[in-house]
């Protein structure tokens, strides 16, 4: 592959620590902005550039990736990665969807006014959360795309050792009508991490809660028609450890029961029983399944059933995200014996030290011999040369929220059990609403390293 080189500005740098530049101590109560206000007119350009190459593709975009022409249609728009890269130079990452189902992550680069941005290059980044190349940012300041085999841990997504950064939460309560009533993961300290509480702004009565089965700490909100568009925000710092192998007083045998989406099934033991066929022990037979985990699914966030962390919907559709994949993984592992559950929080960028986070990413751990082994699947998916580290390890950079699934609350919503808890959950009426939310970070211990 040719490498290709990007002159960046100080302005760049400058541009994603203030996108996070808030600080607990001295600045309570403030907002916290994580995309700068340029995002937005970046965001409508590159939008602007996919609806008018779909209308000219007679309903998809066109475009030429390893001798074919791929049809393609808008999943999301990374708002967290959109940059300015200069004068008149900007930068956007955007997911676009075959109709196979296959997403590919495409990196486009723009030149021109802000209000009258042109495409001047676009590459295909990812192919179903794989990549194909990465990002690092030399010494004077340009960008060098690399590809992805042999690539440092760092610019793989891994952290080692430990790492320390601020965490900031942010959730917007859409319009109510009546009063409504909002759930939202405290994360709290732990073997591998230490969360210090730095701020809390919310709308509403708020109290805090524990699950009564895993022990998670949950805000819980009272909310008022009144407080309709007013923001929440949390802050902590962080500082984490990479979690290896471990053992914990805890009695495994309560993670070999059945949850609502992930439960007893027949099929599930059928084919577990025909993967770890022959093999001796429990972590060869958790090493087989999650090599077949791997090799069945597909990382590929499009249409509808996905993200839930559905087993049943992950072995008939076999694909998803990190949910599905450790459901599917939790569900093959009980079938067999192997105590397996589930934990969920954030992955924090390991290539640059603030800006936004791409969402919620969950995990798992399975038990054997005294010790619970953690895995990644879906990032052992996504990059084939970190598929053995992920068998037994979670690097440093990540925070987690929250563990198990159907948390159980008093209060707790009237739709019954909590499926698992990243995202804020909200019933107003009884009746479930979606709640805008988006997470940013400013590492206090610096990297080497940064990327795009």
């Amino acid at each position: 592959m040719t490498f290709q080189r990007f002159v960046l500005v100080a302005v760049w740098v400058c541009i994603v620590i203030a996108g996070c530049d808030h600080s607990p101590d001295d600045q309570q109560g403030q907002s916290i902005s994580s995309v700068p206000v340029f995002s937005k007119e970046i965001q409508a350009g590159i939008e602007k550039h996919i609806t008018e190459q779909t209308r000219l593709g007679n309903g998809h975009m066109r475009l030429d990736f390893e001798g074919e022409q791929l049809a393609l249609k808008l999943v999301k728009v990374h708002t967290e990665y959109l940059a300015k890269l200069g004068p008149g130079e900007y930068f956007a990452c955007v997911d676009l969807a075959s109709d196979q189902g296959n997403v590919y992550d495409v990196d486009f680069f723009l030149k021109g006014d802000i209000d009258a941005m042109n495409v001047s290059e676009t590459t295909v980044h990812k192919v179903n959360g794989k990549p194909l190349y990465v990002w690092k940012q030399d010494r004077d300041g340009t960008w060098e795309r690399r590809p992805e085999e042999n690539a440092p841990l760092d610019l793989l997504g891994v952290i080692k050792g430990h790492d320390e950064f601020e965490f900031f939460y942010r959730a917007v309560v859409p319009e109510i009508r009546e009063a409504g009533r909002m759930w939202i993961p405290l994360p709290s300290s732990d073997a591998f991490q230490t969360i210090d509480m730095k701020s809390i702004k919310t709308p509403g009565k708020q109290e805090t809660l524990q699950d009564r089965e895993h022990g998670n700490q949950v805000l819980f909100l009272k909310l008022t028609p009144a407080d309709s568009q007013k923001t929440i925000e949390l802050a902590f710092r962080v500082r984490r450890l990479e979690k290896g192998v471990y053992r914990e007083d805890v009695d495994p045998a309560l993670y070999l029961q059945a949850e609502n989406l992930v439960p007893r099934d027949t099929r599930f033991n059928r084919i577990a029983q025909e993967v770890v066929n022959g093999k001796t022990g429990d972590l060869v037979r958790a090493r087989a399944l999650y090599d077949y985990v791997i090799k069945e699914m597909r990382y590929a966030k499009y249409g509808s059933g996905w993200g839930k962390g559905d087993a049943v919907f992950a072995c008939d559709a076999q694909r998803g995200n990190c949910t599905d994949f450790h459901s599917y993984f939790i569900a093959l592992a009980r079938s067999v014996g192997i105590p397996a559950r589930f934990a969920i929080g954030a992955s924090i960028p390991s290539e640059r030290d603030a800006g936004g986070v791409d969402g919620y990413h969950c995990w798992a751990e399975f038990y054997t011999d005294g010790s619970w082994w953690p895995v990644d699947i879906s990032e052992g998916d996504k990059c084939s040369s970190l598929s053995t580290y992920f068998f037994g390890h979670h690097p440093a950079n990540r925070i987690e929220f929250s563990k198990g699934r159907d948390l159980v609350l008093d209060p707790g919503p009237q739709s019954g059990p909590i499926n698992f808890l990243a995202y804020p959950v909200l019933e107003v009426g009884g009746k479930p609403e979606k709640v805008k939310v988006e997470f940013t970070f400013k590492r206090t211990v610096s990297r080497k390293t940064s990327a795009l």
